[in-house]
């Protein structure tokens, strides 16, 4: 994988941590799950690039389906704060970043660049989740971690397995149906999806 490639991996999902608007969070999201196909079409093995690449690009088309629904179908009346600003998130992200980096030693992809895309998306990922009280964007952090786990499986050395990158693109979509699902049932349930209303939750 190109370096140029990995890095607007990478961009996409900054973007996601500081942007405000949900739609625009799906969008990048999106576009970072087809670049995701793109990259298996254009490195793999003529007969393997082609399945692999349309079972992740099948993957971002599915997933922006359920998240524009999930938008559309669970309106907020006014907009869940995050709580932390988008310049301290940005900030946030970038020093996980830049740890991750420093602390995990070489985990066997076929490129530097590889590595250190996967573990910037890994930490975007978790910082998404743990600074927007809005249950659709801590879902987008998982998927978000996930599209590092996607890339990591397309830049194995030598020639990756086809079932493993669709058994991945698989797994993870069965895995972003299900926090879709508990997003739509928290907003059914307060009327809001934001996360801090689960604190008045009580045994």
């Amino acid at each position: 994988m190109s370096g140029g490639l990995a890095w607007a991996l990478v961009a996409l999902g900054i973007g996601v941590v500081v942007v405000r608007r949900r739609s625009v969070a799906v969008g990048l999201v999106t576009a970072q799950a087809l670049l995701l196909g793109a990259s298996a079409l254009r490195d793999g093995v003529s007969g393997e690039a082609a399945p692999a690449a349309g079972a992740l690009a099948l993957r971002g088309l599915l997933l922006a389906g359920l998240f524009l629904f999930l938008v559309r179908r669970t309106r907020e009346t006014r907009p869940v704060r995050a709580g932390v600003a988008p310049l301290a998130r940005a900030a946030a992200a970038v020093v996980l970043v830049l740890a991750l980096i420093w602390l995990v030693p070489t985990i066997g992809l076929d490129s530097q660049q590889a590595e250190r895309a996967t573990l910037a998306l890994v930490a975007i990922g978790l910082v998404t989740a743990a600074t927007r009280r809005a249950t659709l964007f801590q879902v987008l952090g998982i998927v978000l971690v996930e599209n590092g786990l996607a890339l990591a499986a397309l830049s194995l050395p030598g020639t990756s397995s086809l079932a493993i990158e669709i058994g991945v693109a698989v797994d993870l979509l069965l895995v972003a149906l299900v926090a879709g699902v508990f997003h739509d049932r928290i907003f059914a349930e307060f009327g809001a999806g934001d996360s801090a209303v689960l604190r008045s939750l009580r045994d």
